[in-house]
């Protein structure tokens, strides 16, 4: 083993030291294996085959975390199925991240995977701080070889690292911000996890514009001018400018906690008479902000556009019969209701609070235009306008569809996509009677536009959805009454579920207003909207 480079059974424990060390042509591998380049086959032999042992697994990582730990990129890179991405990625953890020592910890594995901790030092100019975290990696067997090797991906030297990222320490490309909600309280990311990412973005977008100065730190060089680089680790702070969001503290905070009890979720809550952000959070809080970018059907919820297209053409009304068979057919495309249930002589308004897919699918042939929905929401709802949020988001899309497909679209299946953000947005519209472009950061900071929809709700179609929204979270027939049974004020709700190709259990989805606050939660797999995102957006309602 090369000077400079400290091995320590510890309790059992593998652990490697590597302190003050440098990187080159560094030969740990003989040290290691005294020469044996097999590792425990022979010339002639075949490559080993079948499942990997447990001592494989064990030694293989031991081996990777070792050479790591002790500055071998090169030594690191041979023990995993990519050394040509390997060796740069490990040599720049010492030379661009600047650590100076390393204590990589493997913990008892879990079938290939194997977890660790590291506990570092990292040295800049005349600045060190320690810096410890988790990750695992997973062995597998070299396809031309047998050997057991380390598949290598990013995450292994950092759980939030990309294949684009770069791990660096120095001077920020940034000025440092302090994020506040609306009543100047800070909004950091270890209270709130979930605005990690966000606040990310709103540093990079905003820090030249509040007065701040960079400091020094530890970050993932995201490689793009548009994607936020992360913080990793603050060596020296620089002076952080004041922000002020529309994030409300209180209301994060429920959400934080609402979404944290499923393994995929999602919630945004806005103030519909503005279109201030007053909540976002993710389940997990891992560096992706889904419930700003993603683009998941929204089942059912997307009746609340619907049912505006049906009751603006005059095809509706809220009072009059409309027919709810147990399934409808549209282009050769067979829709039922769940349980295949039916009403006759029920009122279109309790069709839309029962879920009845039915009694929009029959009403399809009479709209006589395939792409109306469409442009329903674009017009009214402002769907696919381009949103100027402060940060990235996606804005929702209903693409022209025809046949079965544009019937899919009248449930929320099929080419529909949205997720929570635009969910929340729609229902804020449909609560106000117009359109406002959710935002997190006034757009007087950086001049920026607005999306503006064309045309309002008519008054008698706003109030008709109004009313329909609080039968269903009022009415004993309706879907979203459990969930909604705690929340104060007026309030109504949808409910949803889409049915995703592969996926044994539908969506959850659900969405709500109390008052002037409106809140849509996406959680994946759960099954019906009343289930799991219900009580997600309830207790952010309560909140507010």
């Amino acid at each position: 083993m090369r000077s400079g480079a400290k091995v320590a059974i510890v309790g059992g424990v593998f652990a490697v030291v590597a302190s003050g060390v440098g990187y080159g042509g560094y030969n740990l591998w003989n040290g290691i294996t005294g020469g044996e380049t097999s590792v425990g086959t022979k010339a002639g032999d075949a490559p080993k085959t079948g499942p990997l042992t447990a001592d494989e697994v064990t030694t293989a990582a031991k081996d990777f975390l070792a050479a790591w730990a002790a500055g071998e990129p090169e030594r690191a890179a041979q023990l995993t199925n990519d050394p040509v991405t390997a060796g740069p990625a490990v040599a720049a953890y010492r030379e661009d991240a600047k650590v100076s020592k390393a204590v990589i910890t493997p913990g008892a594995a879990v079938g290939t995977k194997v977890p660790f901790t590291v506990k570092a030092t990292i040295t800049y100019e005349d600045v060190s701080k320690d810096w410890s975290y988790a990750s695992e990696l997973t062995v597998v067997r070299g396809q031309s070889t047998g050997r057991p090797l380390v598949k290598w991906q990013p995450t292994v030297l950092h759980p939030k690292l990309t294949t684009a990222g770069t791990l660096r320490t120095g001077l920020a490309k940034t000025a440092s911000v302090k994020a506040v909600d609306l009543d100047g309280t800070e909004l950091t990311a270890e209270k709130y996890p979930s605005l990690g990412p966000v606040l990310d973005q709103l540093r990079k977008r905003y820090g030249s514009k509040v007065d701040g100065t960079a400091g020094v730190e530890t970050y993932i060089d995201s490689g793009s001018e548009s994607v936020a680089d992360t913080t990793l680790l603050v060596l020296s702070k620089g002076k952080p400018g004041k922000l002020r969001t529309t994030i409300d503290a209180g209301v994060q905070a429920a959400a934080e906690k609402a979404v944290k009890r499923y393994g995929m979720a999602s919630v945004v809550a806005i103030q519909p008479s503005t279109g201030a952000v007053r909540a976002v959070a993710n389940s997990p809080a891992n560096g992706f902000n889904a419930a700003f970018q993603g683009k998941k059907m929204p089942g059912s919820t997307m009746k609340i556009v619907t049912a505006a297209l049906l009751l603006e053409k005059g095809l509706v009304k809220a009072d009059q019969v409309a027919e709810c068979p147990p399934s409808a057919m549209y282009y050769g495309r067979t829709i039922g209701n769940l349980d295949g249930f039916s009403r006759n002589g029920a009122t279109f308004g309790e069709s839309f609070a029962r879920s009845c897919n039915t009694a929009f699918i029959k009403k399809i042939d009479d709209v006589g235009d395939d792409s109306a929905l469409g442009k329903e929401a674009k017009e009214v709802f402002g769907i696919g306008l381009e949103w100027k949020t402060g940060i990235g988001s996606f804005d929702g899309s209903v693409p022209e569809a025809t046949g079965g497909e544009a019937a899919a679209q009248y449930i929320g299946q099929g080419t529909v996509q949205m997720n929570p953000l635009n969910m929340a947005s729609i229902t804020a519209t449909a609560k106000d009677g117009r359109f406002r472009q959710p935002y997190l950061v006034a757009a007087d900071l950086d001049d920026r536009p607005f999306a503006k929809a064309e045309r309002e709700l008519p008054s008698s179609v706003a109030r008709q959805l109004r009313d329909m929204m609080r039968t269903t979270a009022t009415a004993g027939y309706g879907t979203a009454v459990g969930p909604m049974a705690s929340v104060r004020g007026d309030k109504g709700a949808k409910t949803g579920s889409a049915e995703v190709d592969g996926q044994e259990t539908s969506d959850s989805w659900f969405t709500g207003f109390a008052d002037d606050l409106a809140a849509a939660a996406f959680v994946e797999g759960a099954g019906h909207g009343a289930t799991a995102a219900g009580p997600v957006v309830a207790q952010v309602l309560n909140a507010g």
